[in-house]
């Protein structure tokens, strides 16, 4: 990942040690962003577990 790609996504980059920070999103087909999660630091990714309880949620509503 570049630093454009982060600004593109609205990431956070890491000057110090020059790279992205933790960015994650679940798109639908048609390109919708449903969540997104944002880290500045290691510690804030997604738990897979949790992933698929939110998918499962959403299909439910």
């Amino acid at each position: 990942m570049t630093r454009e790609d982060a600004d593109r996504i609205g990431a956070w980059w890491e000057e110090r040690r020059n790279h992205i920070q933790p960015s994650e999103f679940i798109i639908t087909q048609k390109g919708r962003v449903l969540s997104s999660t944002y880290s500045s630091s290691p510690v804030g990714r997604a738990d897979p577990e949790e992933v698929l309880r939110l998918m499962q949620f959403i299909a439910r509503r």
